[in-house]
C-alpha cells in the first residue's frame, strides 16, 4: 500500500474509532433501528438528487445495501443498546478483518501472503491483549450481535470489491438510499412510532454518523478497496479499537492501562507490516518511468571510446581542412554538376 493511501486508511480508522463514542451518545436519544434509519436518510438525501446513477448493476447495489448497510448497523446498534460499551464494541467488531480475508480467498481467489498472515497475527495478538484487559465487559448475547455485525461488514467488503464502483462517494449514497426505507419500516414495525425530542447532542450525533462516518468514511473505504486486495485493506481497520478506546478514555473516562498500550503497539506494527511490501518485493514490482531509458553506467573504456569518436560524429570534416579558395570552389562546382 502506498504511503499516502496508508495514511488515508489511518485517518479513516480514527474517524471510525471516535464514531463508536458518538453512536453511544446517539443511543441516549434515539431507539437503535430508528437511529440507523436517520443515519441513512441523511446520508442519501438530498445528495441522491445530484450524484447520478450508481454506475454498477442494481443487484450489487441492493446486496451491498443489505449487508454493509442494514445487516451491519442493525446488529451493531442493537448490540450496543443491549449493553456492549463503545470501547469494547470497537474491539470486537474488528473480527471482520479475519472474515474478510477468508471470504476474499474463497470468493475472490485472492492470495494470502506470509507477510500478510504474519502482520494480521501480530495485530490480532494485540486484540487478544485488549480483550484480556477488558474481560467480559458486556453480556454474551450483545457480544454475539456485534460479532454478527462484523460478519456482515466483511460480506459488504467483498461485494464492494466485486462491484468495483467507478465513484465511491456516489456508490455510498445509493447504498444509503436503498437501506434507508427498509430500516425506517423495520423501526416502525419493531419499535413503533418514536417520540422525537430535539437535542443538540442527539442531532450532532446523527449528523456525524451520516455525513462523516457513513458518506465520508465508506467513500474512502471503497476507494481503497478498488485499488488493493480486500485482504490488504481490511487489516487497517484493526486500528479502529486503538482510536475507539482512546476516544472512550477521553470522553467517557475509561481507563487506559499499560497492557492496552502494549496491545496498541502490537496492532499498529502488525497493520503496518501487513499493509506494506518488503523491499525486495517493492523493487521487483516498482514500475519504470516511461520517459526514463535504461542506460549502462559508463566505464573508463567506454568514456575513452566516446572521446575518440565524438568529434568524428559531430563533424566529419577534419579541423585541418583549409578554407575553400575561389579556384577550388569553381573546380568542386564543375565536378558536382
Amino acid at each position: 500500500m502506498h504511503t499516502r493511501h496508508f495514511l488515508l486508511a489511518v485517518g479513516l480508522t480514527a474517524l471510525w474509532g471516535f464514531n463508536f463514542v458518538v453512536m453511544e451518545v446517539g443511543l441516549r436519544h434515539f431507539p437503535p433501528l430508528f437511529y440507523v434509519a436517520l443515519r441513512f436518510i441523511l446520508a442519501a438525501f438530498p445528495a441522491l438528487l445530484f450524484v447520478g446513477g450508481p454506475g454498477v448493476p442494481w443487484r450489487k447495489v441492493l446486496l451491498t445495501g443489505a449487508t454493509l448497510g442494514i445487516g451491519q448497523y442493525t446488529l451493531l446498534l442493537i448490540g450496543m443498546r443491549a449493553g456492549m460499551p463503545a470501547g469494547l464494541t470497537s474491539l470486537v467488531v474488528q473480527v471482520q478483518a479475519v472474515f474478510t480475508a477468508v471470504l476474499a480467498v474463497v470468493l475472490l481467489g485472492e492470495r494470502l501472503t506470509a507477510r500478510r498472515i504474519t502482520g494480521m497475527a501480530v495485530a490480532l495478538a494485540g486484540l487478544v491483549l485488549i480483550a484480556a484487559d477488558l474481560g467480559a465487559g458486556g453480556p454474551f448475547g450483545a457480544f454475539l450481535l456485534v460479532v454478527g455485525s462484523a460478519f456482515f461488514w466483511s460480506v459488504g467488503n467483498i461485494t464492494v470489491r466485486s462491484a468495483a464502483p467507478p465513484n465511491s462517494f456516489r456508490f455510498m449514497v445509493w447504498i444509503s438510499a436503498v437501506a434507508a426505507l427498509p430500516m425506517l419500516g423495520l423501526s416502525l414495525l419493531v419499535e413503533g412510532v418514536p417520540r422525537l425530542e430535539f437535542s443538540v447532542e442527539g442531532s450532532l450525533s446523527v449528523l456525524y454518523v451520516a455525513l462523516i462516518s457513513t458518506l465520508g468514511g465508506f467513500g474512502i473505504w471503497g476507494f481503497l478497496l478498488q485499488r488493493y486486495d480486500a485482504s490488504v485493506v481490511a487489516p487497517s481497520a484493526l486500528l479502529v479499537p486503538v482510536f475507539g478506546m482512546s476516544s472512550a478514555a477521553l470522553f467517557t473516562g475509561e481507563p487506559v492501562s499499560g497492557l492496552k498500550l502494549a496491545a496498541a503497539a502490537l496492532i499498529i506494527s502488525g497493520v503496518l507490516y501487513a499493509s506494506t511490501r518488503s523491499r525486495t518485493t517493492a523493487a521487483r514490482v516498482r514500475p519504470r518511468p516511461h520517459d526514463q531509458k535504461m542506460t549502462p553506467k559508463p566505464t573508463a573504456k567506454t568514456r575513452e571510446s566516446t572521446r575518440m569518436t565524438a568529434p568524428t560524429v559531430m563533424n566529419s570534416t577534419p579541423r585541418s581542412t583549409p578554407p575553400l579558395t575561389p579556384s577550388r570552389r569553381a573546380r568542386w562546382g564543375r565536378s558536382g554538376s
